[in-house]
């Protein structure tokens, strides 16, 4: 059903108690459209304060009228599954989450996305996506999503922060990796100013410079030896004193003459210049202590990525390192549960890739709706 010019229904579950152990739980109330959810929050406790009763339980749990898709997500996998279920006339409700936009919303110039041949600032792809969704009859709503479950009945409940659960037919989750980072006082702040976690986003724009990689793996070594054909010289700073990396992607970085490994050692601090772009770090070495200050112009952070996909509990099957595994295309175990994007793709993570899955992801989910009479 979706929402509707006009009044909308929302069934409101606040349990109540009636007496000693006794709860009633529904009302149906009807409110005036548009409702943003500052707005229904502030309505529906002005409702509650009209139910007989002597006392109310915490957190009032509001169930709007069930919606045909909801995409978890706003990255380029959720914005382009957006605009194919709005095409498809499936009317798409997309969750924002906490980073609105996704990574791409902390970069500055992406050069490697298709048809930009001049490049494109991060944030402006990310709000052209939005306006193309939103052509196609895609809403957005700003909170972010602390549970999903699926009921008997063959719908999803979705909870978020905003103490409304809403409902719907089938989820794409499209919620992306977050990467790690070291996490010194300053540090979010430089992302895009000389700190990055993708080599492949950002290499070129740091051409024969100093830069360094962080981390000690298959990821960081991959890293490094690609910067390779950018920077001046690679750092690849490590707290131990060898590598963990698999051997043939330890001995490919150790063998490259741009490469100087730094062992033993973490980065203390973050120094930046008068523009407020990364100049340098301070080196700690772990094993003597000392501290050192090492030229470069840009950090790239490689000790992995944590897929947001927690609050999916078990109703997905999850790797070693909390992907969601897909079991046909962008299927998951539960259906009508679909994972587009980073946040079950440790392999390429770019993205034209998870764009391509958000397509892959909206496709399947229409055709399941179709196969249970949505049209």
């Amino acid at each position: 059903m979706g929402w509707n010019s006009g009044a909308v229904s929302i069934e409101l579950r606040q349990q109540v108690l009636n007496g000693p152990g006794l709860l009633s739980n529904v009302a149906l109330v009807e409110l005036e459209y548009p409702v943003y959810p500052r707005t229904l929050k502030k309505q529906l406790l002005r409702k509650l304060e009209s139910f007989p009763s002597s006392a109310l339980l915490p957190a009032p749990h509001v169930f709007i009228t069930m919606e045909n898709v909801i995409i978890i997500g706003t990255g380029c996998a959720g914005y382009t599954a957006a605009i194919y279920t709005g095409r498809a006339n499936l009317k798409p409700l997309i969750l924002s989450g906490n980073m609105p936009g996704g990574q791409l919303t902390t970069t500055t110039e992406v050069e490697n996305f298709p048809g930009f041949p001049n490049g494109i600032m991060g944030p402006e792809l990310m709000m052209n996506m939005q306006t193309q969704a939103e052509k196609f009859g895609a809403r957005i709503e700003y909170t972010n999503v602390t549970g999903v479950a699926k009921t008997p009945e063959g719908h999803f409940e979705i909870s978020s922060e905003d103490g409304i659960v809403r409902l719907a037919r089938a989820v794409i989750v499209a919620t992306g990796a977050s990467p790690r980072h070291l996490g010194l006082p300053n540090e979010k702040s430089l992302i895009g100013h000389g700190l990055t976690s993708c080599a492949t986003c950002d290499g070129a724009f740091y051409r024969n410079v100093p830069v360094c990689v962080i981390g000690g793996g298959d990821s960081a070594c991959e890293e490094a030896s690609f910067l390779t054909k950018f920077a001046s010289t690679v750092y690849l700073i490590h707290r131990r004193d060898s590598l963990r990396a698999s051997k043939i992607m330890a001995d490919r970085a150790l063998a490259n003459p741009k490469i100087k490994p730094i062992w033993n050692s973490t980065v203390a601090e973050y120094l930046t210049d008068e523009k407020g772009e990364v100049r340098a770090v301070t080196l700690e070495n772990l094993v003597t202590g000392e501290t050192s200050e090492l030229e470069l112009k840009c950090v790239f952070v490689a000790i992995g990525h944590v897929p947001n996909a927690a609050f999916l509990g078990d109703l997905v099957d999850k790797d070693e390192n909390g992907y969601i595994l897909q079991t046909e295309g962008t299927r998951t175990k539960t259906e009508g549960l679909f994972a587009a994007g980073d946040v079950a793709d440790h392999i390429y993570r770019q993205a034209i890739t998870a764009a391509g899955q958000g397509c892959a992801s909206a496709l399947e989910a229409e055709r399941y709706l179709a196969d249970i009479g949505v049209h």
